[in-house]
């Protein structure tokens, strides 16, 4: 796969509030462990390899464990997430997936247990962040470091 533009170069100064905001809700507020899964679900369901491979090295360099990020597209099926990371994964999903549900209920209640009203803000922009980064890696064709053709 080649690259279709590099936005970084081509546009700046657009791009810096995107930089912006996602520097700021790494610094504001929830705990990185939990923002760090959040950026792998959504990749992971929006098929963004660039991201996917941002974030899961970043998570293990952070000190997450091998196992949880392998079980992330499962985390329903596993007990090794907690209430917290729960509400935060079905929140991504669901926001990820708006047009398969359009952000239930449901799900809303059972963040709104885990987080405060100010937390949910900061969820949902996390959320949506990573959303649009990997619409421009995907839309963009960023390509991800060591991406090489496999070998037999």
């Amino acid at each position: 796969m080649e690259a279709r533009l590099n936005p970084y170069q081509v546009a700046p100064k657009t791009m810096q509030p995107m930089i912006e905001m996602a520097e700021r809700l790494a610094a504001d507020g929830l705990e990185h462990s939990l923002h760090e899964l959040v950026k792998i679900r959504a990749s992971q369901i929006n098929g963004c390899a660039f991201c996917l491979h941002m974030h899961t090295s970043d998570a293990r360099k952070h000190g997450e464990r091998e196992e949880r990020i392998y079980l992330l597209s499962a985390w329903r099926e596993s007990r090794m997430f907690t209430a917290r990371e729960r509400a935060a994964l079905a929140w991504t999903e669901a926001l990820t997936l708006i047009t398969q549900g359009h952000a239930p209920d449901e799900v809303y209640a059972e963040v709104a247990r885990e987080f405060s009203p100010e937390e949910i803000v900061k969820l949902t922009l996390a959320i949506t962040t990573i959303n649009a980064w990997n619409r421009i890696a995907i839309g963009f064709r960023s390509v991800h470091p060591h991406d090489r053709p496999a070998e037999r």
